[in-house]
């Protein structure tokens, strides 16, 4: 011990000069060779390239690769440096015989550099070749061989070497000289990119052949020579061509490329996409588009998702379009008015809550909210019109009924629970408008939300009649990300399971487009719920469906907005999405959770909770549709001895009297409902001498509103057009007597319409019958 104090005492200068030196060489590695930005690489789920970004710099350079194949890393280092694995890091053979022979041709006519050395010169760009360079390179390839192992050396060499024009790394080389992944290469193609690195100016296509084939060759005949390859293969592998034009990246979702790359910017990502699925959605989507840039619209998007795993399995932001119609917009993210999308969420959220039943009868008729008028698409009124019928025929002015009823701000609540991103204004923003398509969101949103209601059903009974928390998550699109549905929860947060399961029923009753209009008769075909959507001025077509297992989401229009006419969501969109879903795997139905549902007596003609006096029938309906009214329309009246007439006790006998139960509608939903239900009956007239004023027998068809204003326009001859009054009666047979501003004008019978004339004011119209029932309109002409 005292001898080593000593000498450590009587050296001390030199051990700090040591010490220093080997600090210094410690240190002069930087921890990260390579800075340069690389690409953002997209691979399928199935390992397959789908696209790729170029690099900041303009280069095309691939993150490093894990390993370096077989076959290159063989003619790498036969051609490059055949004592690779025996040196640390350079060769002093090599670089003897490189100075000799430089100092004879008076120039560098040779290289003695290692792969080791070559990887160091790669990262510090190339500098001029010098002996001074050369010894930098020598030193820090002797310190490289400490950090890496060989394979990382070999690795680095292989990731970032130039291979010609803007190609860096032997990854993506492989894919622009020969379209293929770097271990599907041939010998002779793995020869061929080994020695580009030395001269990566031979690649230029139809230039250097020769001078490149014989140094592919003269590689080829040394693997041969070293018994790495046998003779049957080389003898194939001098016969194989040059590449001779360059290939093109895959493009299969550059849309989703993009989208990608906000995240995980130059780094290689393996998605959730199905390869072989998208490329079938993506020859769907072209055809797709021939049909309808006919009818010039240009853009379009598709969605396709996983229910169980949540996770993107095929994703097409827009059509093949060209740079004048918009094609770098990605539609499955860009919001869209709704259309009627949100049409089936309010459905399941009135059946959740009891103020609605699945059959109930809805009023279709003229209506104006607070100057709101809602037309349905075909500008027809039902009269009524079964909740369920209402949904399926997407009509408008059910929807925005319930609505009201529903309440807006509570709805608006709803789906922003749902987390739709681009319904984040208020109530009075919206208005009631807010479920025909006043609202803006993307096709990522709504397929989504439909997801979360298969998802809710489909967990239902694995959970035991439980709910996960975060049922109605973003969707994945990385293939390593497993879905977290949270903790178990008894109630849901959003919507119970025999809710959406009776929308999602209802909806498999959708009219579907007319190829598909058979589907229920044959025993290939499957239930699928779907809903369409079509915007005002046919900006913007919806369709979108789910099974038990997949959703798929399809946007049709212009992304710069313009409206085409025939732009509908089942004209448009639907024949797309039941093209895809016949491309997906076949999918059991949902199972029907029996535990949240309620076997209830419905009344069999409205739809509502069931007297004692209706005609029944057994239907589930949801848990709080015990909540809901019992039916009004169904009263029981007096008849005479002939069921012909009415009577009362003023005058008939009781004893004489017949008591029947009659389905009787108000007035103004009477007058539209028996044009499409011929077999409605009116209520019976009363006797003559039974005469009584009754109530609620007189409605108006226009005006609606108790107070309207109006603004008269002219004709031809330039005088003001009338104003078409319009009203019914319960009696057939009755008389109208019509007063403006209390004097009489005219009286009517059978057909009770009156044009008036009136001038800029307030006017009170009157009308009276002629069993002494009286209402009244008052008219704002502006």
């Amino acid at each position: 011990m005292n001898k080593i104090i000593y000498i450590l005492i009587k050296h001390w200068k030199r051990l700090i000069i040591f010490l220093i030196l080997f600090v210094v060489y410690f240190l002069s590695l930087p921890k990260q060779l390579f800075k340069d930005p690389t690409s953002t690489v997209l691979f399928s789920k199935n390992n397959e390239l789908l696209g790729a970004t170029i690099a900041k710099d303009g280069q095309w350079r691939f993150p490093e690769l894990d390993s370096v194949p077989y076959k290159f890393k063989h003619c790498l280092i036969q051609f490059e440096d055949a004592y690779f694995y025996k040196h640390f890091g350079f060769n002093p053979v090599s670089i003897g015989k490189a100075f000799f022979e430089n100092r004879r041709a008076k120039r560098i006519v040779r290289g003695g550099s290692t792969i080791t050395q070559q990887v160091i010169r790669l990262s510090r760009k190339n500098k001029e070749r010098s002996y001074t360079e050369k010894l930098k390179e020598l030193i820090l390839a002797t310190r490289l061989e400490f950090r890496y192992s060989k394979e990382k050396i070999l690795n680095l060499y292989s990731s970032h070497a130039p291979f010609g024009g803007n190609v860096v790394g032997l990854e993506m080389a492989a894919w622009r000289y020969y379209g293929l992944r770097p271990n599907q290469l041939s010998w002779a193609e793995s020869a061929t990119l080994a020695v580009l690195p030395n001269a990566p100016s031979l690649i230029y296509p139809g230039k250097n052949q020769i001078k490149l084939k014989n140094k592919r060759n003269r590689l080829l005949k040394k693997l041969y020579q070293k018994n790495i390859i046998d003779s049957i293969t080389y003898v194939l592998a001098i016969e194989e061509e040059l590449p001779q034009k360059p290939y093109t990246l895959p493009t299969l979702s550059q849309h989703f490329l993009q989208e990608i790359r906000k995240e995980h910017e130059g780094k290689r990502v393996v998605s959730s996409i199905d390869y072989f699925l998208q490329k079938q959605v993506n020859n769907l989507t072209s055809q797709h588009y021939q049909l309808m840039k006919q009818n010039e619209v240009h853009n379009l998007a598709a969605l396709v998702l996983d229910i169980e795993t949540r996770k993107v399995i095929a994703y097409i932001g827009n059509s093949p379009t060209s740079v004048k119609n918009h094609k770098d917009v990605n539609n499955v993210i860009s919001p869209r008015s709704t259309g009627s999308t949100l049409k089936p969420f309010l459905f399941a959220h009135m059946l959740e809550s009891g103020d609605l039943l699945p059959t109930q009868l809805l009023k279709d008729i003229p209506t104006d909210i607070a100057g709101y008028i809602p037309k349905n698409f075909d500008l027809r009124y039902d009269g009524a019109v079964p909740a369920n019928e209402a949904l399926t025929r997407s009509l408008n002015i059910p929807a925005v009924r319930s609505l009201r009823k529903y309440g807006l701000q509570k709805f608006l609540e709803d789906l922003k629970d749902y987390d739709i991103k681009n319904i984040n204004k208020s109530a009075d923003y919206y208005g009631l408008s807010l479920v025909l398509g006043g609202a803006e969101a993307s096709l990522w949103d709504l397929c989504k939300v439909f997801a979360g209601y298969a998802g809710t059903v489909n967990h239902y009974e694995t959970l035991k009649h439980n709910y996960y928390e975060n049922e109605f998550q973003e969707p994945s699109y990385l293939n390593s990300k497993m879905v977290d549905y949270g903790k178990v929860k008894e109630k849901s947060k959003h919507i119970d399971a025999g809710s959406a399961y009776i929308t999602l029923n209802t909806l498999t009753e959708v009219n579907r487009p007319l190829s598909d209009q058979a589907w229920k008769y044959y025993d290939s075909s499957q239930k699928i719920a779907w809903k369409t959507g079509t915007s005002f001025g046919n900006k913007d077509a919806w369709a979108i469906g789910t099974t038990s297992k997949y959703v798929v989401g399809v946007w049709v229009g212009n992304s710069d907005g313009e409206g085409r006419p025939d732009v509908t969501g089942v004209g448009s969109a639907a024949p797309l999405l039941f093209k895809i879903f016949d491309i997906l795997p076949k999918s059991d139905w949902f199972l029907e959770p029996y535990e949240d549902l309620l076997e209830e007596n419905v009344c069999e003609e409205s739809g509502y909770l069931a007297l004692p006096i209706c005609e029944k029938t057994k239907k589930r309906i949801s848990k709080n549709g015990v909540r809901a009214k019992s039916c009004p329309y169904h009263k029981q009246i007096q008849l005479d001895a002939s069921e012909t007439y009415r009577v009362n006790s003023n005058c008939s006998p009781t004893n004489q009297m017949k008591i029947k139960t009659w389905f009787v509608l108000p007035p103004l939903v009477a007058y539209f409902y028996k044009q499409k239900n011929p077999d409605y009956t009116k209520i019976p007239d009363y006797l003559e001498e039974c005469n009584i004023a009754e109530k609620n027998v007189i409605d108006f068809i226009f005006p609606v509103k108790y107070k309207s204003k109006l603004s008269l326009t002219k004709g031809n001859d330039g005088k003001l057009n009338p104003v078409i009054l319009k009203l019914t009666h319960t009696n057939p047979n009755a008389k109208i007597f019509w007063y403006l501003d209390g004097e009489f004008i005219k009286q009517t019978v059978d057909y009770h319409e009156l044009p008036v004339v009136a001038n800029i004011g307030e006017h009170v119209i009157t009308v009276i019958d002629d069993f002494g029932n009286e209402f009244k309109r008052i008219l704002i002409i502006q």
